[in-house]
């Protein structure tokens, strides 16, 4: 449990860290939540084929939780860490901190739980090496 004078912190190593552009905004002019979720799954599969050796598919999303919305010219950085690695998955949770223009501290902005699968070249299921 979090002291209520901590700092809060990301969890996990930096996977990616990218400046969030105009071309990714809606139509409200912030920076669409789909386009953060493809960017938390490139963060996760680049991690994921790391430990999996090869390639990886991703299989799930679970509990998505987006906590503040993220405006152009902030500068994400995704912090993965694993949660367990099973026969052939990799559960992971990714983290999602936005550093907003004009300020120096970073701020979470959206978290989640995903499943990837190692895959060989035939795109079967393989095992993930010990």
């Amino acid at each position: 449990m979090q002291e209520l004078d901590e700092i809060p912190v990301p969890r996990g190593e930096l996977s990616l860290k990218i400046l969030a552009m105009p071309s990714d905004t809606n139509r409200n002019g912030d920076i669409f939540g789909g386009w953060v979720v493809s960017q938390m799954d490139l963060a996760g599969s680049n991690h994921a084929e790391k430990i999996a050796k090869g390639r990886v598919a991703t299989v799930a999303i679970d509990s998505m939780a987006f906590m503040l919305p993220v405006s152009v010219g902030s500068s994400l950085s995704f912090y993965t860490a694993i949660l367990n690695i099973g026969r052939s998955s990799i559960r992971m949770s990714i983290e999602v901190w936005a550093c907003y223009p004009a300020e120096e501290e970073q701020r979470k902005v959206t978290e989640g739980i995903f499943t990837f699968v190692a895959i060989n070249p035939g795109r079967h299921t393989r095992q993930v090496p010990k």
